[in-house]
């Protein structure tokens, strides 16, 4: 397994976190995202091989910058 963690802005609330960690969870690989707007991070637990681009592609795309 490995975790990646990435810098995550526009995050203000924890519906926030809701989104970002729902979207992610959509792209298979992803086994867990913890995501924490206080910090702005997303941790991000993966269970296989996933391109970080796919992974921001995800999170840009629901409004949000990586």
């Amino acid at each position: 397994m490995k975790e990646i963690v990435l810098n995550v802005k526009g995050m203000v609330c924890n519906g926030c976190e809701n989104r970002v960690q729902n979207a992610l969870k959509t792209i298979d690989g992803v086994q867990d995202v913890v995501a924490n707007h206080e910090d702005g991070t997303v941790r991000i637990t993966l269970n296989q091989e996933v391109s970080e681009d796919v992974l921001k592609a995800k999170i840009e795309d629901i409004g949000f910058q990586v």
